[in-house]
Parts: structure tokens; C-alpha cells; sequence
């Protein structure tokens, strides 16, 4: 998480572009962003380098020996500001525009068009320094400070939000990848990908638990070039992502300016795992939607639409963890109840956790569930697991300070062992619902429809009993006015 010390750091840079002239915040992040990269393929070298060394082998070197000069380790010491503005602008930018040679991959269809728009040495110097303050090291810490620091910069961004455009907070999307259990053979997808936060979380998972997927020549082939797929209708989310992947050691991702929606899209049943937090605040015209989605639930409403479009774009035995807000779980109107049914009766629903509303505070306060489903094409819901997560390990304000409560675990290890819990009472955090009863509930998912809540008779004592302590309390009341009163006279 973004500590208050660091948001100040970053607070000065984004000053010093805005008093240099760079006052679109989309620029800033963007310029922002590449300075960034630049730092952490350093890194990426440096720790290349100490790994070769102490197993006595050469390394894959990203900067070649003429390139060397274009680390951020060497340019940030060379004392004179003119002369680094002149590197960075003349050879280091058009560098990383360059690292991959393959026109047809992500990175240079996306960076192609990337423009250095920092205009003076001072100000490079400034924001160079600067960056080199903030202690970011991903590699080392384990977790997604990179992703943290975009996450706010982009509430920097008036109109952040404002399309239900916002980050999916790195736990969340570990616990819905750990979940579903990412395999060497998947193929997996996030049609609303911003910076492949998703993506990345499956990267990761591959990495510590199937890591002799990188010994076989196909599986190593298919990582690279053909599991991971991200759509995105920004095209700094996209740069971003496709540096991102990059960084993460994917060669060749499949990352596309696309809407998702649109006829354009033409995938069907092409993916086996779809992860996703697609935008939920929007509402599209429906002529700009594609037509056998309507078909499903004809409304115009993007959270409906997306659920559609997964089941559509999944193999037959592919699976989804999505994120959606509550109002997908018991809406009544037609087309909500078209797309719930269509999951429920014609594919196979699994879970639905239930998140409290603080999850995405400080940028959005709405409430949200995660489905779990399988696309079978010919049901299969028998029993369907709820969970009523009440926190995440971060408190559920503004602040999102780290707190001790945290049920992510305890999700995590039951979803792992669901015949188990179908033993357990409706008064309890999670249990199992049968399909029927919510056939029989117009398909409605909100876990509050099923959850029995347990009501403790309280006993008071007789009313004759409460009267004397009240007149007893009234008596010393008196006693200690007339005592104050006598006090007041002398």
C-alpha cells in the first residue's frame, strides 16, 4: 500500500511536471511511467547479473555492452543535467521504444507512438532524482508497488472512476487467482485489463507452482506467446500493461486496443480462464454492442453485458472469477434476470463471494461480490457456495491502514474443500445454498436471501427493579446538587 511518506514523494514529482508545463495528469502518468520502466529494467539487469554470477553463467543482457550507458544507474550520476536530458531523449527513449524488434509484438505496437514530452534538463533532473527517492523495489518486496503508485496516480485523474474504471487492489486479485488454481495449459483473458493486474497475479502463480512449465519447450512456448490475452480501450492502461507484462518476464502477450463489447470482438469460445473487474458504472448504446450478446440479456448496462460476453468467449469446461457489483446479484429487472438464469440453468455456478463495501475506498464505495462459474453449456448447478466476507486485512475506510481481521485466508482454504461445507448452518460466515431454493427466489444471489441470522433473547431484569435503581440514582442526583449549592453560598 501507498504510505503516507511515499504519496508526499510522489505528491513533489507530479508538482514538479505540473510547474513544468505538463499539466494533462494522463501525461504525467505516462511520462511518469517511462521513466519508471527505465529505472526497473536496471533492475531487471542488475539482478540478472548477480543470479549469472552465482551460478557461473552469462547473462541475457538487456542492455548490450555499446548500451550500457543507458542504465539508470550510470545516466543518474553523470552530474550534468544537459548532457542526461540529451542521453534520455536521444538514445535511452528511443532504446526501450525499441526492445523489441518483433513490430507485431504488444510492447511495439504500444510504445511505437510513445512520445519523450519533458521539456527541459531541469525538470528531467528533478523528476529523475526524485523517483530515484521513492524505495520502490517490486523484486525485492514481493508485492505490487508499481501497481500501488498507478493506482494513485490514476485518483489524481479527475475523471478516474468515472467509467467504473479503477485498480482491482493487488489481495483481492491474488485471492481470486489462487482460487481458481491458473494451470501451464490455460489459456486466460481480461477483456477490461487496465495495467494486466490480472495477468500478472497469474504469472506469478505459474511461477511458484508450476515452475517446470519453463523446462518443457512447449509450455514455455505457449507462456510467451499464447496464454495471456488483456483488451483495453486506453492506450496509456495499455502501454502500461504491455511494460508491465514485459517486466514480469511474458515475451509476447495478446494485448489489444479493443472494446470488449462491440461487434469487433469476434472471440467464442476461445479462452479457458477468464479473470476480470470490468468497468460497472457504464451504460453503453446498444447499437454499439455486439448482437448475440443482447441476445443473452438485452440491456445496456456494460455489468450485464461482460457476463455475457465471458460466457460466450469460454471454451465449454473454461472457467471465470469476476467481480461484479451487487445490484447483478438481486436486481429484478428482466435482463437481470435473463443473465443470473443463463448462468445458473444453462452453466454451472460455483460460488459467490460476498466483499464489503470499503474494498475499493478510497476511489469507489460500492459493494461488490465475486462469481465463480463454469461455462458448460448445459448446467451442472447443483449446490451454490456463498461466503460473506466482512474484511481483507486493511481497514475499511478512506485510509485502508493494514488490520489484523482478515477472512482472505480462511476463503481461500474452504473454497478449496467445498464438499466440506456442506455441513455447515446458514448462521455461519459461508455455507451452501441448493440451486432450487434459488430457483425459487427469482435466481436472486445476495447472500443476505439465505443467511439466517441467530437472535439472542436478552433478559432484563423486572420493571419494579430498573424504577427503584432509577429513583436511587435520582436520590443521590438531589443529594449532590444540595451539597454543591450549600458549597456555592460560603
Amino acid at each position: 500500500m501507498i504510505t503516507g511518506d511515499l504519496k508526499n514523494k510522489i505528491d513533489r514529482i507530479w508538482e514538479t511536471f505540473w510547474t513544468g508545463g505538463i499539466t494533462n495528469p494522463l501525461d504525467v502518468i505516462e511520462q511518469f511511467t517511462y521513466l519508471l520502466f527505465i529505472k526497473q529494467l536496471n533492475e531487471v539487469e542488475t539482478q540478472r547479473e548477480a543470479d549469472a554470477a552465482i551460478l557461473g553463467y552469462e547473462p541475457d543482457r538487456i542492455f548490450p555492452d555499446e548500451a550500457q550507458e543507458y542504465r539508470w544507474s550510470k545516466f543518474k550520476n553523470l552530474g550534468d543535467a544537459a548532457k542526461m536530458y540529451e542521453l534520455i531523449q536521444n538514445k535511452v527513449f528511443p532504446f526501450i521504444k525499441n526492445l523489441h524488434s518483433d513490430s507485431e509484438s504488444a510492447y511495439s505496437r504500444y510504445m511505437g507512438d510513445a512520445i519523450f514530452k519533458i521539456p527541459t534538463p531541469g525538470m528531467l533532473s528533478k523528476v529523475v532524482d526524485g523517483i530515484d527517492g521513492l524505495g520502490l523495489d517490486e523484486a525485492n518486496d514481493g508485492g505490487d508497488s508499481k501497481g500501488d503508485l498507478y493506482e494513485y496516480l490514476l485518483s489524481k485523474v479527475a475523471t478516474a472512476g468515472t467509467n467504473g474504471q479503477f485498480r482491482t487492489p493487488r489481495h483481492i486479485i491474488k485471492m481470486m487467482v489462487d482460487m481458481v488454481q491458473p494451470n501451464p495449459g490455460d489459456t486466460i483473458i481480461d477483456p477490461a485489463m487496465g495495467s494486466a493486474g490480472f495477468l500478472i497475479e497469474v504469472q506469478n502463480y505459474l511461477r511458484q507452482h508450476h515452475s517446470d512449465l519453463f523446462m518443457d519447450d512447449d509450455q514455455r512456448e505457449h507462456f510467451n506467446n499464447n496464454m495471456f490475452y488483456g483488451n483495453d480501450m486506453d492506450t496509456t492502461m495499455l502501454r502500461i500493461g504491455a511494460m508491465n507484462m514485459m517486466l514480469h518476464g511474458v515475451e509476447n502477450p495478446n494485448i489489444s486496443y479493443r472494446d470488449s463489447l462491440s461487434e469487433s470482438n469476434a472471440d467464442e469460445e476461445k479462452y479457458s480462464l477468464v479473470l476480470a473487474n470490468p468497468p460497472f458504472k457504464g451504460s453503453l448504446d446498444a447499437e454499439a454492442v455486439a448482437a448475440n450478446l443482447l441476445k443473452v440479456t438485452k440491456t445496456k448496462k456494460t455489468e450485464l453485458l461482460f457476463l455475457a460476453l465471458f460466457l460466450r468467449i469460454l471454451k465449454k469446461g473454461g472457467r471465470a472469477a469476476v467481480i461484479v457489483p451487487d445490484g447483478v446479484l438481486f436486481g429484478s429487472s428482466k435482463a437481470h434476470k435473463q443473465i443470473r438464469k443463463e448462468i445458473i440453468e444453462n452453466n454451472k455456478l460455483t460460488a459467490v463471494v460476498s466483499m464489503p463495501s470499503g474494498v475499493f475506498k478510497p476511489y469507489a464505495g460500492v459493494s461488490t461480490a465475486i462469481l465463480f462459474f463454469t461455462k458448460t453449456g448445459a448446467g451442472g448447478t447443483d449446490n451454490v457456495w456463498f461466503y460473506d466476507m466482512k474484511a481483507d486485512g486493511f481497514s475499511l475506510d478512506d485510509k485502508r491502514q493494514p488490520v489484523q481481521e482478515n477472512d482472505i485466508p480462511d476463503i481461500v482454504a474452504r473454497y478449496g474443500n467445498l464438499e466440506a461445507e456442506t455441513s455447515r448452518k446458514r448462521t455461519e460466515q459461508s455455507f451452501v445454498v441448493p440451486v432450487e431454493e434459488i430457483k425459487n427466489n427469482d435466481y436472486d444471489l445476495s447472500i443476505n436471501k439465505y443467511k439466517e441470522i441467530e437472535y439472542v433473547p436478552i433478559k432484563y431484569p423486572p420493571t419494579e427493579e430498573i424504577i427503584g435503581k432509577i429513583e436511587a440514582l435520582e436520590t443521590e442526583i438531589q443529594t449532590e446538587l444540595a451539597e454543591l449549592k450549600a458549597l456555592l453560598k460560603k
